[in-house]
């Protein structure tokens, strides 16, 4: 039974009560539930569309799943009944990544399937709010109910997660409380996931452009047949050339080279690690210092840890300038991923860092690196230890046009590129505040209106 908390020297806010999840679970066969057994579900199962299922890697730092699903036919997904997910439902890694939690938010209207690596929780709503739970489960307090079970031998596992997870206690207030409370943190996350969609959709229409200009030779073509090349000025248009000639690439546009990165860099270097074992290379530090893991193919804005002044001049890494490209060298499948210098900074020794020649301009050799990662991972793939290195990507061999139409390249997509980065910074900031409220809306510290109009 729930403990209601109502005496004044209470540790527990006026009117809030505890359950534990157990007795918040829907009144339903299967309302808290593992994945199938990985022997029901290979990957062979897989099919290119039907019923997606969630793992680990589609939970993200907000309370929508990361859209890079698998899919399973719908008559597996019948056979799996137990293991299927609906709106509202939430889910957690019992292996892996543990101490994360997901939710379905209905945004897609469809039901979901748990992999082999999860484990779910369907609410009685009458109780609870999902959206609530959730976040209580994304709080320091929640985070340590989930990992206090585990064991860190090996790949991370709970040994009994489903009865750890029921009997996981937690302490709620009513609900109008708890959809305010749900409402606060879920308008965050709305306009981080919005954010991040929008992101995506100006990526994509900066791909777009260079594989036009690039790599198809649209505007060529157009030139070529006598045409107004589509979506650009004269000027512009006139920056391409009519014609193409043949040469070991095949027939590319007439009077663009074949040369090498190397050629559009005015330095490539590697970065470095200062010792460990030293803190003054590390306490206090304030010059940021990005690991590979940290390149997601966008700008670098923040990094997880910074280094001292000591800890630069005192090992082999550099001070790069805001606009330096990142690339890592090392570790499918990190091999190729490039992040983009918005503050000055340097990175461990996994990286190259690429300072492009003005001329050409540092977004031309970004997607020129973007879209010869292909053929950079092929060559990690044959070497020992899947790595490429600085030499590799310095001799990748490219295919380079006039500086002027490098740089109008440049221009058109760098207002493109900026409003990523505003972007980007704001939904840090959001993330900073929710972080911040979280647990302590959570813990009754500060009270929704709700609470003041009872």
């Amino acid at each position: 039974m729930a403990n209601t908390a109502v005496e004044a020297d209470s540790t527990f806010p006026l009117g809030w009560n505890e359950y534990s999840i157990d007795e918040i679970k829907a009144d339903s066969k299967g309302a808290i539930a593992i994945g199938p057994f990985g022997s029901r579900m290979k990957s062979d199962c897989y099919v290119e569309s039907g019923i997606p299922v969630i793992r680990g890697n589609n939970i993200s730092s907000t309370k929508e799943l990361m859209r890079e699903f698998v899919y399973i036919s719908d008559e597996l997904a019948d056979q799996l009944s137990i293991c299927n997910v609906f709106e509202g439902d939430l889910v957690f890694p019992h292996r892996g990544l543990i101490g994360e939690v997901g939710i379905v938010t209905g945004r897609d209207k469809h039901r979901y399937v748990l992999s082999s690596s999860l484990m779910k929780l369907t609410c009685n709503r009458d109780i609870v709010d999902p959206l609530f739970l959730f976040y209580f489960f994304r709080s320091p307090k929640g985070k340590h109910e989930l990992l206090k079970n585990a064991s860190q031998v090996g790949t991370p596992g709970i040994a009994t997660p489903l009865a750890s997870l029921k009997s996981i206690r937690v302490l709620m207030p009513s609900l109008p409380e708890q959809r305010a409370i749900a409402r606060i943190l879920g308008s965050l996350d709305d306009k981080i996931e919005l954010n991040r969609r929008m992101n995506e959709t100006l990526e994509a229409i900066a791909r777009a452009i260079f594989k036009s200009w690039f790599v198809d030779f649209d505007p060529v073509r157009a030139r070529a047949e006598g045409r107004e090349p589509a979506g650009m000025d004269a000027e512009t248009a006139a920056l391409f050339p009519d014609s193409f000639e043949d040469t070991e690439l095949g027939m590319v546009p007439k009077g663009w080279k074949i040369g090498i990165v190397d050629d559009l860099c005015l330095s490539i270097e590697n970065g470095g690690t200062p010792k460990r074992m030293e803190s003054k290379y590390w306490h206090g530090g304030t010059i940021t210092w990005f690991k590979t893991g940290e390149l997601t193919d966008g700008p670098l804005i923040d990094s997880e840890e910074a280094i001292t002044e000591q800890g630069l001049s005192n090992s082999s890494c550099k001070l790069w300038l805001k606009n330096t490209i990142l690339i890592a060298l090392y570790a499918s499948p990190t091999v190729g991923r490039l992040g983009i210098l918005e503050v000055p900074g340097t990175a461990n020794q996994a990286c190259s860092a690429l300072l492009a020649k003005p001329e050409y301009g540092y977004l031309f050799l970004f997607y020129e690196l973007l879209f010869s990662r292909e053929k950079l991972q092929n060559i990690a793939v044959g070497a020992a230890q899947q790595n490429i290195s600085q030499q590799v990507v310095r001799h990748h061999e490219i295919l380079i046009p006039s500086p002027e139409t490098a740089f109008a390249f440049q221009q058109l997509v760098k207002i493109n590129y900026s409003m990523r980065v505003n972007n980007e910074r704001q939904s840090r900031i959001l993330a900073a505040i929710r972080d911040e409220l979280l647990p302590r809306l959570l813990s009754g510290e500060i009270r929704t209106e709700v609470q003041s109009c009872q």
